[in-house]
């Protein structure tokens, strides 16, 4: 199935609303834990940057699971940042967990040299995929633990169909209509791994864990 870019920031007040109040407890958490089982040794203190951390549900999941971690998280989109800093205040992490407002890759993160990079469901947004992978070798500090999580574009139409029905079909019809979209914008595993040869990082693996969901992990030379 052809890919079919969406825009590259979600940054209605509606939209981000309704991403901030639905339920993706499970497969965030699935996501958290995954990073444990496909990267073991991941430090227990550590400079921390996740990459389009919208309104950062699953931030504030990897701070639970890391205590030692400080995290800068970099979204483009304000209206999902104002979400994101009222959960990182919820959860009692301001001291732990920071957001900046950053349009990658004009815009300059908060630091350099982070030992771990994150980013969940950036990459299919980006119009250009490098940019991701420029920034975020640009941002980590040598031998830093990557894992960058997102969705993976269905072979074809009745499968996009069947997934759609199977994950979103109880949600509100903005979360039904833009999990199509990501889903269309969303990269194959294999282009995934194309981008990664030709960004100088064929060392990290990508892994399809789910009918929906792919990971990138490993650390950077």
């Amino acid at each position: 199935m052809r890919r079919v870019p969406e825009p590259e920031l979600m940054d209605a007040a509606g939209q981000a609303a309704a991403y901030a109040e639905a339920d993706f407890s499970a497969p965030h958490q699935f996501l958290v834990d995954q990073a444990r089982r496909l990267l073991p040794d991941l430090p227990a203190t550590a400079r921390v940057l996740d990459l389009g951390c919208g309104p950062a549900d699953v931030t504030v999941r990897f701070a639970r699971a890391f205590p030692g971690w400080h995290i800068d998280g970099v979204d483009g989109a304000e209206a999902m940042l104002a979400l994101g800093r009222a959960r990182v205040a919820d959860a009692g992490l301001e001291q732990r967990v920071v957001l900046h407002r950053a349009v990658l890759p004009q815009d300059s993160l908060p630091g350099t040299d982070y030992a771990v990079i994150l980013s969940n469901s950036l990459l299919h947004h980006l119009h250009n995929p490098q940019v991701l992978w420029r920034v975020l070798c640009a941002a980590a500090a040598p031998g830093a633990f990557v894992y960058v999580t997102d969705l993976r574009r269905p072979a074809d139409e009745i499968s996009l169909r069947q997934r759609v029905e199977t994950h979103s079909a109880p949600e509100p019809a903005v979360l039904r209509r833009d999990f199509e979209a990501s889903l269309r914008a969303a990269f194959t595993a294999q282009e995934v791994r194309d981008q990664l040869r030709d960004a100088g990082l064929a060392g990290l693996a990508v892994t399809e864990l789910t009918d929906r969901h792919l990971a990138v992990a490993g650390r950077l030379p």
